[in-house]
């Protein structure tokens, strides 16, 4: 059984006792108030049920509550049964004790089995009436049996399915809750990584640069630097620029720290290889190029992104990733040959690749349909 449905279960507990408590107290107390039968026989049936409700509070309450339906929950039903048959015998008001054991069965056994132990049970009744007396059993048991036989059949078979949807509610919220959490720290390490690249591509463009126009300048108007204020600006300089660029290491994402955009993109690919088997090639066409750290984040994010997608969902044979470099334009295109998607489903990975590219004034094209793959094409200006 799922968490869910053990939770489901848990729940019910506490009110299954008391209903369990409550029909074998009112039944003991009805059958010793009757006159019916003589007071031997009374106690003898008191003490039957008695004896239903010590094997349920020792063995019977852990055995439905791990809804076990092994062979100690079957000896278990097997003695109350026979107790109840005791009581029934003793008396026949003991019979309004199935309120309380027939849900006992459904939730200690196994549907099939208990299927047939109800119909078993009910049966009791008509079994020693026919000891007793034979006509009146099949005259005024035999109707009322087989009507409680179906109903608590129906009842069981009910009791079980709405367990079961409840079970499957608690696994859907479940699923939910853990995509919600999911999507929240993408949703975070997007914003962060957006942040990053965004202060990454603020100091490349102003502090780095600016650094590098000072440095030239100086360097123009003394070449050999003999003035020495003007060799203390360079290295002032020299020193702060050193200091932007490893600002920009820092928050370039560690694949590109060491390597070039076309070398990410490969040891992307090669891990995708070695974590889900499947082929994964890369071709790199145009004159590579340095780009903007905003742009090379963008291009490698979404390479991840795209390779991770397939991985969890395409079901592909082999990939193919394209790095295009344009006169202008620098452009990505990863491709399957998986299951594919219908163009209305948009997950939080294709909506985060679509954001990325916006902020470097990029465009996000997805080819996809069922049974035919999948081709993502990112386009960024470069």
């Amino acid at each position: 059984m799922s968490a869910a449905g053990t939770g489901v279960y848990q729940r019910m507990f506490p009110i299954w006792d008391i209903l369990f408590a409550v029909v074998t107290v009112a039944v003991i107390v009805g059958v010793l108030v009757t006159d019916d039968v003589s007071v031997p026989r009374r106690l003898g049936a008191a003490a039957a049920m008695a004896a239903i409700a010590v094997v349920y509070a020792i063995f019977g309450r852990s055995l439905v509550r791990r809804g076990a339906g092994n062979r100690r929950a079957l000896v278990v039903v097997t003695v109350e049964a026979l107790l109840f048959a005791v009581a029934v015998a003793c008396s026949s008001f003991s019979t309004y004790l199935l309120f309380a054991i027939l849900p006992m069965i459904f939730m200690a056994l196994p549907m099939a089995v208990a299927f047939w132990y109800v119909i078993a049970v009910n049966l009791v009744p008509v079994a020693v009436a026919l000891f007793t007396d034979p006509t009146g059993a099949v005259t005024h048991l035999g109707p009322i049996a087989v009507v409680s036989t179906a109903f608590a059949l129906w009842l069981g078979f009910w009791i079980g399915r709405v367990i079961d949807q409840s079970a499957e509610r608690g696994d859907l919220i479940d699923e939910l809750e853990r995509s919600r959490a999911e999507v929240a720290r993408l949703s975070h390490e997007a914003g962060a990584a957006a942040e990053r690249a965004r202060l990454a591509g603020e100091i490349h463009d102003t502090l780095a640069q600016g650094f590098t126009s000072i440095i030239t300048l100086l360097q123009a108007a003394d070449p050999e630097l003999r003035d020495e204020r003007l060799a203390l600006a360079v290295r002032t300089a020299k020193e702060n620029l050193a200091e932007s660029r490893a600002l920009v290491a820092a928050l370039s994402p560690a694949a590109l720290a060491s390597a070039s955009l076309p070398d990410a993109v490969r040891r992307q690919a090669s891990r995708f290889t070695a974590e889900s088997g499947l082929p994964a090639t890369v071709r790199v066409t145009g004159a590579e190029r340095e780009l903007p750290t905003a742009t090379e984040v963008v291009l490698l994010r979404a390479t991840q992104e795209a390779l991770t997608n397939i991985r969890r969902h395409a079901n592909a044979r082999a990939v193919a990733v394209l790095l295009a470099f344009g006169e202008t334009t620098v452009r990505l295109v990863v491709r399957d040959d998986g299951g594919g998607f219908t163009s209305s489903v948009q997950g939080f990975g294709l909506r985060g690749m679509r954001a990325r590219a916006e902020q470097v004034a990029g465009a996000l094209r997805v080819k996809s349909d069922p049974g035919r793959g999948t081709t993502i094409e990112l386009e960024v200006p470069a």
